[in-house]
């Protein structure tokens, strides 16, 4: 049987519709290769960290080639299996022990050892590349934190709504939500003043 892997990072890439163009194209190799999917072989984490084994779909397809009911997996490429070479490795280890053979979009998986260097070194610059991003986006917080700006953070606490910067200017800013500050009174009257 055909399954099909595709994998975004953020929701924001799911939203923007980057995973519809991936399973586009996985089905569109899948039907020039003379082979057909039902969708019940389709595994699509949509807004999932490629760094992390545990991925619900990913688990829910490694379940199903652990029992035998895959024999070729299409992917568009190594980094939406895995950001992490280890777990690249790993993982391609596993689905072969299962007799799944894996195909790659955009990296033919060679026999030589020539090519498995090559995807050895595809994985270790996508993982490279990640620890990049996390990078910049930690130091551009931080630095977003000393100027004051409210943004730096991935969503607003607990008792307030975030509103972005204005079209006119408008700094951003958190606002008070009161059904979930009184919330937060009382816990703290609870805690705060009877301890």
């Amino acid at each position: 049987m055909i399954a099909l892997y595709a994998r975004v990072s953020s929701e924001q890439q799911s939203k923007r519709g980057t995973i519809d163009s991936q399973i586009a194209a996985l089905k569109e190799r899948i039907s020039a290769d003379g082979a057909q999917i039902v969708d019940d072989m389709c595994f699509i984490d949509a807004g999932v960290s490629g760094a992390t084994l545990i991925r619900p779909q990913l688990e829910r397809l490694r379940d199903c080639a652990a029992i035998g009911t895959i024999d070729q997996l299409y992917i568009l490429s190594p980094d939406r299996l895995a950001r992490k070479y280890a777990h690249q490795a790993l993982l391609m280890e596993e689905f072969s022990g299962c007799g799944v053979q894996v195909v790659f979009l955009n990296h033919a998986i060679g026999t030589t050892p020539e090519e498995s260097l090559l995807l050895q070194m595809q994985g270790m610059i996508a993982e490279y590349e990640r620890a990049k991003i996390a990078e910049r986006h930690r130091r551009g917080k931080l630095h977003g934190a000393k100027r004051g700006s409210v943004n730096v953070l991935s969503g607003a606490p607990y008792g307030y709504r975030y509103v972005r910067r204005q079209l006119d200017g408008t700094p951003a800013r958190y606002v008070i939500e009161l059904p979930q500050a009184a919330t937060v009174r009382a816990i703290f009257e609870w805690v705060g003043r009877n301890a």
